[in-house]
Order: structure tokens, then sequence, then C-alpha cells
């Protein structure tokens, strides 16, 4: 059997620069936990060193990154401990928005109160412009779906928003 070529640190350190924003974001959304997310883009970067996948497009690279990154995440928020894992005060674990502006920072906090079946495609939407069939590929749905999420994920959106940004 062949071993596959372990990648070399600066061609890791590409990678990174290009994707650890996505990655990061997307555990983020998902998991609702700066420590939780910080697990996630670290053991999404090792698997991709240690996997030596070779990519034809880039495209199929990010999409790789994204599928893994919505798994690994999918680990970390089911594991049994967190179910027994009581934080000390309500919302300790959803960390400050990473935004300049107190509207950029409103509409994520709002985000993060959506289910996450509408969290990520409105993250992956306007936060990474990936596109419905895009967004569908990285969560193994359908992109009717995408859109129908994206759609009900806009209007609970707006209602949480209600009396800020949008008319009553």
């Amino acid at each position: 059997m062949e071993e596959k070529p372990l990648r070399t640190g600066g061609e890791l350190e590409k990678v990174m620069d290009r994707y650890q924003n996505m990655v990061y974001g997307l555990a983020l959304a998902r998991t609702g936990s700066a420590a939780d997310a910080e697990d996630v883009f670290q053991e999404v970067f090792l698997a991709y060193f240690r996997t030596g996948k070779t990519f034809r497009e880039e495209e199929h690279r990010k999409a790789w990154l994204l599928r893994t990154a919505v798994n690994m995440s999918r680990r970390v928020t089911s594991a049994t401990y967190r179910k027994k894992v009581v934080p000390l005060e309500a919302g300790e674990n959803i960390p400050a928005a990473p935004f300049r502006s107190p509207e950029e920072n409103r509409v994520w906090q709002a985000m993060q109160d959506l289910p996450e079946n509408y969290r990520l495609p409105i993250y992956l939407f306007y936060f990474e412009e990936l596109s419905t069939d895009e967004i569908a590929k990285a969560l193994s749905i359908r992109p009717g779906t995408a859109r129908m999420r994206l759609s009900r994920g806009r209007d609970l959106l707006r209602e949480l928003l209600k009396g800020e940004y949008f008319d009553e």
C-alpha cells in the first residue's frame, strides 16, 4: 500500500491563510462557542494536513474544507459531555461579534438566536457568499431545501430585528 505524502508546512500555511476565516466562522456559527470553534478549526486543518488529498480545482478544496468543518462541528456539538455541562451564565458561550459597526454586531447576535438549520445557510450565504448550490453541497441538503432555509431564516431574522432595522 502506497503512503500518501504529508503536506508541507508552507502549503498548509497558504491554505490556512486563504480559508481560516471561512472555517472558523462556520464553526462559530455552528457551535456558538469560541472555544469549540477553535477546536473545530484545529481539527479541520489537522485533517487536511494528514490526508494528503489533492484537488483538481480550488472549489473542490473549499468544498472539502466546508464539509469537514460542518462534520467536525457536528461532532463537537453532539458530544455526550456537552449534554451534561451547563454554562455558568446564559449566553456566555456566544462570543462578541468581530465586526466594526454596531449594526453588523447586532445582526450577528440575532443570527446566533436562530435555529442551526437556518443559521448555517444564512451564515454561508451572507458571510461566505456561497450560492445555494454550494450551501446545499456543504450541508448535504438539496438546493431547494437550502433556498427554503434561507428564506425562512431571513423571515426569522427580520422578526428578531423588528423595530431595529425593519419596519414594524
